[in-house]
């Protein structure tokens, strides 16, 4: 064999182990790492069922969808905290939540630290779907169509939060 036969190998290879370094270092990936000996990873389905109301188990455990214009959550205007209902980790901060329109709580930053990310294709076109890094329940879905400072419209099941007043 000449040298130029193994360069498309070795082209691979270096693609394939870039492209991993990328994987291994992502945020999300790292964050959920953070919380891997987390109790609330031990939860059984079962037990997460018996512990939640109903509609919070559908979308923390099976990433359902509540109806829009439904949560309570809409017109909580408070200062505190929105906490992951399923283990109570800090989400998103009250100052951070705005009027989007859509019918559902939606916040223009998080506590990055404390979501975990990944690509869901479930209505065909691409989305990012985000969810509590330490317990992994789904939360919502990142959009780019957000107001200032990040133009990012984090869009939250009310069911899936709980909310902690200052």
């Amino acid at each position: 064999m000449t040298q130029t036969q193994h360069l498309p190998h070795r082209r691979a290879v270096l693609f394939t182990g870039a492209a991993l370094g990328l994987v291994a270092s992502s945020p999300a990936l790292a964050d959920e790492r953070a919380f891997a000996s987390a109790p609330q990873r031990k939860i059984s389905d079962a037990d997460w069922r018996k512990m939640l109301p109903p509609a919070s188990y559908g979308v923390l455990r099976q990433e359902d969808t509540e109806r829009p214009f439904t949560s309570p959550l809409l017109n909580e205007h408070r200062r505190g905290t929105f906490v992951c209902l399923g283990c109570a980790l800090p989400l998103f901060k009250s100052e951070w939540k705005y009027d989007s329109g859509t019918g559902w709580p939606s916040f223009f930053t998080a506590i990055d630290a404390n979501l975990g990310r990944k690509s869901d294709f479930k209505i065909v076109e691409e989305r990012t779907e985000y969810h509590c890094a330490r317990c992994l329940g789904h939360q919502g879905h990142v959009f780019n169509d957000g107001p200032r400072p990040t133009g990012l419209r984090y869009c939250n099941n009310g069911v899936a939060l709980k909310f902690i007043p200052a």
